[in-house]
């Protein structure tokens, strides 16, 4: 039996074990399985990889998309200029177990993003700096589309640190006005914190303005609602999430 899962925190309202199960049903996968394995610490995983000796792949989210790659044996180039993994593959040779660290969250933001695009979406924010966002600001600078970091708090030393980053407060209609392309790469807005959303001046969003929210529980979240009112192009988390658990399988089964 191959076993894949995901580890984070929390993980109660996950995505990818419902995904990856109905996937295995759905095409007829036989001896695969998909868990959930939810570290309240990222040390434990070694623990998850020990005690589970069919353990062939595994998905990462919040908050362990950088502070996973110490326990990785090798990482992607990609991945590597990144920062962040998402996507791990575990090989067994001989009585040791190797893994492979990748990012899969490129290839889906890059490829939800790309059709909405239009020449003049030139200048972008990134609402928030973990993990995700890493994986957003390596897409746009790929795309040339300049982009700001928006956050709530001041990183601290131990954080990642971006070039043009200033707080929500600092975040002027102006400035908002000039953005055609708001990204949210934080929490906000996630089930069943449906109330929560970033605070932003929301009637400065310029009309046509494209608004991605990586959330994808709701469908629409309030900032997803917000910037609609206002006339922006908006698009939910879903497709890119389904994009990457598919590069993620591929990566899963690829032979190196």
């Amino acid at each position: 039996m191959r076993v894949f899962g995901l580890i984070g925190y929390p993980l109660a309202h996950s995505f990818s074990e419902k995904y990856f199960t109905d996937k295995f049903n759905r095409e007829q996968i036989i001896n695969c399985v998909y868990k959930n394995f939810e570290l309240t610490n990222i040390h434990q995983l070694k623990n998850i990889i020990s005690n589970n000796p069919d353990l062939s792949g595994l998905n990462v989210t919040l908050p362990y998309k950088t502070a996973v790659i110490p326990f990785l044996n090798e990482i992607s180039p990609e991945a590597q200029k990144i920062g962040a993994v998402n996507t791990i593959k575990i090989e067994t040779i001989g009585d040791k177990k190797i893994l492979k660290g990748f990012n899969t969250d490129v290839f889906g933001f890059e490829q939800s993003l790309l059709p909405l695009l239009k020449p003049f979406h030139q200048n972008a924010i990134i609402l928030g700096a973990g993990g995700a966002a890493l994986a957003v600001a390596f897409v746009l600078s790929k795309l040339q589309i300049n982009y700001l970091v928006v956050v709530r708090n001041k990183p601290s030393a131990n954080e990642t640190i971006f070039p043009n980053t200033m707080l929500f407060d600092e975040l002027s209609e102006n400035l908002l006005q000039q953005q055609q392309l708001i990204i949210n790469t934080t929490p906000l807005g996630t089930y069943p914190n449906i109330d929560s959303f970033p605070p932003l001046p929301y009637t400065a969003i310029a009309n046509g303005a494209i608004a991605f929210d990586l959330v994808y529980n709701p469908d629409e979240t309030l900032f997803l609602s917000k910037a609609k009112e206002q006339g922006a192009v908006i698009k939910s988390g879903s497709e890119m999430l389904q994009l990457q658990a598919e590069k993620a399988w591929q990566i899963w089964n690829q032979n190196d």
